[in-house]
């Protein structure tokens, strides 16, 4: 007899859960129950689980066994509230929101209020001593958002007649509009959902609350969810949990309200008192930023002991969590109630100035310091800023609520940000205020600009989470979206299409562009700033510290993709330990094509070894300059990779030229050749044809000349008493033998260079793995090679068949909304293809060699989940541009911490 499993747990108390059970509870769920078990004032409630979500999901119906569950808990909520669900003289309300594990502000759905009814409204009255104007407010909040959250109802029909009655009114909010009027309301947004929606607004509570449950569970698959989903790169199977909780009310007057804190400024990370609060409003009043908050230090002079007690709490809080918290509260009558907690979003520059904080004051150690901050962050805060010493046209000025410098053409909503952004277009997607709707245009946007709302509203929170500029609440800005313009003080008014700049840093908005300068963090990697204990220097010295910490832990080394010297020396400013690659293409371009079209066009031996001899005295020029700069560092040479006809006329200009020349019969002889050598050379697919070691099989002393270039300028330097360490890389090997071929002529020439110069030099010899079939034949190709560099850009063109230029503006998108790609596997690391090639090849390789080197030359070396993967894989060092090295830095020593901490675990 087969043993009975206990069923599946969907519903958990917030007595029950904690903050550690996010994946089950969400993150929402998670931290009212811990919040509950802390002691602080939660209104009581319980969780639905996102293993319900999944079921949900993957079925089109709720589990079975989740109805009874929500019954039993619902019961025991009644019993602790001393009331029933929408109970008619005496009414148990409450709200029904999503919550997953990750943050995903907005993207989801809320419905407030379930419970009232035409019967019930008037039980709701005479709780709170007859205010009738408060229940039919709450009644009408009700059927708006479950109207567009369940019903699918357009939410501007319910914004049109609030419009149109408070015009009738003659008022301009909504907490004017008295009892009589909101009865009105009812019944009109009641006519829009029997009109609109094909059934009448449900008066039975219970099904208020089932249905409004199915809708969060719906809202994980939306498209603004999917694509916010994709953005952040959060799995789209986690699903959400729903919350039900009772409810508290701030709209019943002066001494009431709702508010949003945060335990430090999460656009600085300075301490304080940050936040918004609102009076006589609910939660979305602030969150939407239809109206205009007061600054949370306000509530000092307005409710002193609630602002005392909230402002203990948020101490708790922070200690408890280690972290900047983000809180949401509710004011009832001068009772303070907690509706939510998480650890809070933030710019770039607060989570580094954050982390160093929170060092200091003993909440964590380094290592966790390390976690706190990623290379992405460090990316943005290398972004130039606005030049402060340029002539600017100020527009007006609003709240900082997510800094950066970003110019654009002013448009004024989302399709129209997408369109031309998509046409090569810079935008700046302005709105009186935002919502989730406009997500896609707020991630095409260079930046966001609202004239409502503060640093709590939905464009503020989401701007920070992806790193855009941003600036809310610019209030003497009128936004008319409807004519496409902006008008400023003054009478200046900005059409759709003109250019304008924001500073999410200081709040400020101008006409036209404003020039840009370096980032301070740019110019302390590049050694022309130094961390001081100024303002404008704090940021600099939280990431010298955290910087100093990731290079003292990590194991990878970090090289840079460089050609000639000043980029090799710009790099070491930014830390490099070496070059990783040089390109030695890219010294035969500009003035020297001509001397390689000679090489392409030699008919015999002599005229080759004349154009070869030519070029050999300015390789060995570039490598001097070269090593001298990277002295005592590696480079990594790369000999000749791209098809010959890249050095070529193009064949289309070529052919014109010489059909004009015919006709005019006066043919150039050389471009007659030059024509002949374009067709011969011509290839159907260059990437896979004639290059790499291909070429230096092919074209006799090409390969000799560059390596001959090598060891003598290695051995001039070290005369010099220079340190030069080369390390000579032969490209696009797919099979030992050519390798050993090379390699035999390169030991002859370099043995010849030796006995030339009288100079002993150890120079390495090693291939990219840049093509499936070396990934798949490493062990045998590491007999013969002393290093691998992985070639991951044309590694992952070959394992995915994509040809880099023409896919990603043909189908990318597409397949990225399609979620058939999470990102770009140019972008980052395919693990489960591409990735499993590097690490069969790794353990290959060093399966027969046990001291190769191992490295990577692709782009995907500064990209920060990469990064983590090449860690995990064994990898010696990441080569990327110079640009990138601090990130890779960053990313080495969190990949490092990471691992240590999970082997100490």
């Amino acid at each position: 007899m087969s043993e009975k499993k206990d069923l599946p747990k969907f519903v958990y108390d917030f007595t029950e859960g904690n903050k550690n059970l996010k994946d089950l509870l969400g993150g929402k769920g998670a931290n009212l129950a811990e919040m509950t078990n802390l002691g602080l004032p939660v209104p009581p409630g319980f969780t639905i689980t996102t293993e319900a979500c999944k079921v949900y999901l993957a079925s089109g119906e709720a589990p079975e066994a989740l109805r009874a569950e929500v019954s039993a808990y619902l019961e025991a909520l009644e019993q602790k509230m001393g009331k029933k669900l929408g109970q008619a003289d005496d009414p148990l309300l409450v709200s029904v929101r999503s919550g997953a594990k990750f943050s995903m502000p907005g993207m989801m759905d809320t419905v407030l209020n379930i419970g009232l009814s035409d019967k019930s409204v008037t039980g709701l009255a005479k709780q709170v001593g007859g205010d009738e104007r408060f229940a039919w407010d709450s009644y009408r909040r009700l059927i708006q958002m479950f109207g567009k959250t369940v019903l699918g109802v357009d939410g501007d029909l319910f914004e049109e007649a609030l419009e149109e009655a408070k015009q009738a009114k003659k008022v301009v909010i909504d907490t004017d509009l008295e009892a009589a009027d909101l009865k009105k309301l009812v019944k009109r947004f009641k006519k829009i959902v029997s009109d609109r929606a094909g059934r009448d607004f449900p008066q039975d509570p219970r099904e208020q609350m089932d249905l409004a449950i199915n809708a969060v569970f719906d809202s994980w698959n939306t498209d603004r969810a999917k694509l916010y989903r994709r953005q952040e790169r959060i799995p789209g199977d986690l699903g959400t949990a729903v919350n039900v909780c009772s409810m508290v009310f701030g709209n019943l007057g002066p001494d009431s309200g709702t508010g949003v804190a945060f335990t430090r400024d999460p656009a600085s990370g300075h301490q304080g008192v940050y936040g918004d609060y609102l009076q006589n409003a609910q939660g979305e009043d602030v969150v939407a930023g239809i109206r205009n908050t007061v600054p949370l230090a306000d509530l000092e002079n307005i409710d002193k002991a609630s602002y005392d007690q909230l402002m203990q709490i948020m101490e708790t809080l922070e200690t408890h969590y280690k972290d900047l918290c983000d809180i949401e509260f509710t004011i009832e009558r001068g009772q303070l109630w907690m509706l939510q907690t998480r650890v809070g979003k933030r710019t770039a520059g607060a989570a580094f100035r954050i982390a160093t904080q929170l060092v200091d004051q003993g909440l964590i150690d380094e290592a966790e310091a390390l976690q706190r901050v990623n290379g992405a962050q460090l990316a943005q805060l290398m972004f130039p800023r606005f030049d402060d010493e340029a002539k600017t046209e100020k527009l007006g000025r609003g709240i900082a609520a997510s800094p950066g410098a970003a110019v654009g053409k002013a448009v004024f909503d989302s399709y129209t940000a997408v369109k031309w952004s998509r046409s090569g277009e810079k935008v700046i997607l302005i709105r009186r205020e935002t919502n989730p709707d406009d997500l896609n245009g707020m991630i095409a946007a260079e930046g966001i600009l609202t004239s409502r709302g503060g640093k709590t509203s939905h464009a503020a929170v989401v701007a920070r989470g992806m790193g855009k500029t941003c600036v809310c609440g610019a209030e003497e800005l009128e936004v008319d979206t409807k004519r496409r313009r902006m008008t400023a003080p003054g009478g200046i008014v900005i059409e759709e299409g003109d250019v304008v700049s924001i500073d999410g840093s200081t709040g400020k908005v101008y006409l036209g562009e404003v020039p840009v300068v370096p980032s301070p963090v740019v110019e302390y990697f590049e050694g022309r700033m130094h961390a001081g204990a100024d303002d404008a220097n704090e940021l600099v010295a939280a990431v010298h510290r955290i910087m100093a910490y990731a290079d003292r832990v990590r194991r990878l080394r970090v090289r840079a993709n460089a050609d000639n010297a000043e980029d090799a020396l710009r790099a070491r400013r930014f830390g490099a330990q070496g070059i990783g690659l040089c390109r030695t293409e890219h010294m035969f371009l500009g003035e020297r094509r001509e001397m390689v079209e000679k090489l392409i066009l030699a008919d015999t031996d002599d005229e080759r070894e004349t154009a070869l001899a030519t070029l050999l005295p300015l390789q060995k020029a570039d490598f001097i300059e070269l090593f001298e700069a990277m002295d005592g560092l590696p480079v990594t040479v790369r000999l000749l990779d791209p098809p010959l006809h890249e050095f070529l006329p193009d064949i289309t200009e070529l052919s014109v030229r010489v059909a004009l020349a015919e006709s005019r019969k006066d043919a150039n002889e050389n471009d007659l050749r030059l024509l002949q050598a374009v067709h011969k050379l011509h290839e159907q697919n260059p990437m896979l044809g004639l290059r790499g070691v291909r070429l230096g099989l092919v074209i006799p002393g090409l390969f000799a000349m560059q390596v001959r270039a090598i060891a003598e300028a290695a051995a001039q330097r070290k005369n010099a008493k220079g340190d030069p360490r080369a390390e000579i890389m032969i490209p696009l090997v797919g099979t030992v033998q050519e390798l050993e071929i090379v390699r035999d002529e390169a030991d002859l020439v370099i043995a010849e260079v030796e006995a030339a110069t009288g100079t002993k030099l150890k120079l390495t010899i090693g291939t990219m793995i840049e093509l499936p079939r070396a990934a798949l034949t490493a062990g045998q190709i590491a007999e013969a090679a002393e290093f691998f560099s992985f070639g991951t850009n044309d590694l992952t063109q070959t394992v995915w068949g994509f040809s880099r230029d023409d896919v990603e503006a043909s189908f990318f998108t597409a397949y990225l909304e399609k979620g058939i790609f999470g990102v770009s596997p140019f972008e980052t690391i395919d693990r489960d293809g591409v990735g499993a090639l590097v690490r069969s090849a790794c353990e290959a390789g060093r399966a027969t060699r046990p001291d190769l080197k191992l490295g990577v030359c692709g782009e995907h070396g500064g990209d920060p989940e990469s990064v983590h993967f090449f860690h995990e894989v064994g990898l010696d060092y990441v080569s990327c541009s110079p640009f990138r090295i601090p990130v890779a830095r960053l990313e080495a020593g969190r990949a490092a911490a990471q691992a240590s901490a999970s082997d100490s675990r």
